[in-house]
């Protein structure tokens, strides 16, 4: 769980930056959508992380998780849909800040796989 948390942190500095100098475009809500989005992007996440986990843990797959996993992605579309729907978030601020939360995961999950790699491969050369 140290890469969730990893892509959690740099994540909300990220998003904190970003709404900052997004305040001072003249969009109405943008810094506040921004946030929202990267926050939603950070909760499916760690959804998204308990559903694998509770996948990989156990020899099939629970009721329970999976239920969980249905239920999260229309918890999603419903709070997007009733934000947007009442106009309390701009459209284009939620995409920022689940790109923001995507680029990390992208990012992050590079750098441990190559922290990964250069693991595996040092210690093949020690065998040897």
């Amino acid at each position: 769980m140290d890469l969730i948390q990893k892509i959690h942190r740099h994540s909300l500095i990220l998003l904190f930056l970003l709404a900052a100098a997004s305040a001072f475009i003249e969009w109405e809500k943008l810094p506040i959508s921004i946030l929202t989005g990267g926050v939603l992007g950070l909760l499916n996440l760690r959804g998204l992380a308990w559903g694998v986990q509770g996948l990989l843990g156990s020899q099939r797959a629970s009721t329970k998780v999976l239920f969980f996993s249905q239920f999260r992605i229309v918890m999603l579309f419903l709070v997007l849909t009733t934000l947007v729907y009442l106009r309390l978030v701009n459209i284009f601020g939620i995409l920022a800040g689940f790109t923001v939360v995507f680029g990390m995961v992208i990012i992050e999950g590079l750098k441990y796989s190559k922290e990964e790699e250069k693991k595996e491969k040092d210690s093949g050369q020690a065998i040897d």
